[in-house]
């Protein structure tokens, strides 16, 4: 007789078909899937499903793949695992695709809602890598978060449990050091892990320490976390923030929404993710005055309990990818839900390069204060021209920082040369010249500067995806352009900030296979 091997998970022993059968489970309804619509996917029963995920089926390698190219998601962490694009270019985009949600306000918006003692929702939340890693580590401490659709219910428990903290999830994105506002208020003492997420060399938290010291607290720093003592108080003077950061603003607003008196933050990111925190909270009786300005005063309360509900503004970044993807494939596309003000700049740089767009219709978010607009982005049929001076982000109103980057395959099919200056990031710049085996001309000044020399003729290519957000799209972005088929390995940074963008980019006229491979 078979005895199947026992696995302890949860308080209690599994076998590994049914360890497997919940992560299944699990990774569905994070995809917001029904049974009967991954039964559809793969070509087979409910029935099948339902007993897939309740541990009474055998599941062989191929099963496993086939289960993973569909859910999105390596279900096995075996040797070699990793889902690739394999992009058809050299063709023409067309018609009409929305913007989603904004991932930055959405992790930003998870950690706020620590804050509340009441039930939150956050709703139409993009359903993604980095999102999924947030809602691990607040279920992990005791907080119970269940997907509606593409809402986000959230319940806190009256004490939370930080010493059992996932600290494997919160390796795995940056965004875990926004935990530091709102728990300070929570306990005398707790850690958290160093924050992990892209690879762009060194991003230091001094400034998040500078300012939360201001509201009482103190971090010790080890080989492996960050070791916070909290005596929260009301802030002496002014806070005049030491870097003019969007998640340093943000860990200060949170602490300064349950301090019970008045802090005023100077030098503040003015930026979108920044103007979503403030709106929640006000939602939840916090007074927040100067939204949209560098200087944001801030009347806490002693507690908050509310139940309430919160959607997100658009995502100025998914709207500058699909405008980059247009122009990159020399393309017309109608681009819906535009966040207008945190873009305006971007489109002004490009219509002095020579491009024709149209704004078609304004309208306000779902939040009741961003201004979208629909755009077409027309065809430049090769007459762009390289941009007079260099092209550079800054803080909010400048050019967005995480725009930066789709610059380079515009510049790259633009005649003339382009000096891109990326001074944020250590490693960035580098990644650029990744382009270059997909036949741009992008030469390294140094790591902080690239000239890209253009137009391009752009050739196909197998390479691994790099392991930074913005510079893997790029990449994915010039397979677009590049007419054979090109392959795009390990796509895993890619999913931590989009939902479905492989096939959205299919919507519109491009051809990329998701591939799950062992």
């Amino acid at each position: 007789m078979l005895i199947p091997r026992l696995i302890y998970c949860s308080g209690k022993y599994m076998t590994v078909n049914q360890k497997i059968g919940r992560l299944i489970q699990r990774t569905r309804q994070q995809r917001g899937l029904t049974q009967a619509e991954l039964a559809k996917l793969l070509k087979t029963s409910q029935s099948a499903i339902n007993r897939i995920e309740h541990g009474k089926q055998n599941l062989s390698l191929e099963t496993l793949a086939r289960l993973s190219d569909a859910l999105e998601k390596p279900l096995l962490n075996l040797p070699g695992d990793a889902v690739s694009l394999r992009v058809t270019g050299g063709k023409k985009l067309s018609g009409s695709v929305d913007v989603k949600t904004s991932k930055n306000a959405a992790v930003g918006l998870l950690c706020a809602s620590l804050l509340n003692k009441g039930t939150t929702k956050l709703r139409n939340v993009s359903k993604i890598e980095e999102v999924h890693r947030i809602i691990e580590v607040l279920e992990s401490i005791g907080v119970k978060v269940r997907w509606i659709g593409s809402d986000l219910e959230i319940k806190r428990p009256v004490k939370l449990k930080l010493d059992q903290m996932d600290e494997k999830a919160a390796k795995r994105t940056r965004s875990v050091i926004m935990f530091l506002g709102p728990l300070m208020h929570e306990a005398k003492n707790f850690k958290i892990p160093f924050a992990g997420g892209c690879k762009l060399g060194k991003r230091t938290v001094t400034p998040h320490m500078y300012g939360l010291e201001e509201l009482g607290l103190s971090v010790n720093t080890t080989n492996t976390h960050y070791e916070v003592t909290s005596k929260p108080h009301a802030a002496p003077r002014s806070i005049v923030m030491y870097e003019s950061g969007d998640t340093t603003t943000e860990n200060l607003l949170m602490a300064a929404a349950l301090t019970p008196s008045t802090t005023v933050i100077k030098m503040a990111s003015a930026n979108y993710m920044v103007q979503d925190i403030c709106l929640f909270l006000k939602r939840l009786g916090v007074k927040v005055e100067g939204i949209g300005t560098t200087v944001l005063t801030v009347t806490g309360v002693k507690e908050i309990k509310k139940n309430i509900s919160y959607c997100p503004s658009e995502d100025p970044v998914e709207a500058m990818t699909f405008i980059a993807a247009t122009i990159t494939t020399d393309s017309c596309v109608e681009i819906n839900r535009i966040p207008l003000d945190f873009l305006e700049l971007e489109l002004t740089k490009l219509e002095k390069m020579g491009l024709d767009y149209e704004i078609l219709h304004e309208y306000k978010a779902d939040n009741g204060y961003t201004r979208l607009a629909d755009v077409r982005v027309n065809r430049h049929h090769g007459k762009l021209k390289a941009p007079a001076e260099k092209v550079y982000g800054r803080p909010f109103p400048g050019l967005n920082i995480d725009h930066l980057p789709y610059f380079v395959p515009i510049a790259a099919v633009a005649k003339g040369r382009t000096l891109i200056h990326d001074w944020v990031y250590e490693n960035r710049a580098i990644y650029y010249t990744e382009l270059t085996k997909l036949g741009a001309d992008v030469q390294l000044a140094d790591p902080h500067r690239v000239y890209v020399t253009g137009p391009t003729k752009w050739q196909p290519t197998d390479m691994i995806s790099p392991p930074a957000l913005r510079p893997a799209v790029i990449n994915l972005i010039a397979m677009l352009a590049a007419p054979g088929v090109s392959t795009l390995r390990n796509v895993y940074t890619i999913n931590r900030g989009y939902e479905q963008l492989a096939e959205r980019l299919n919507s519109i006229g491009a051809e990329i296979e998701i591939v799950h491979e062992l």
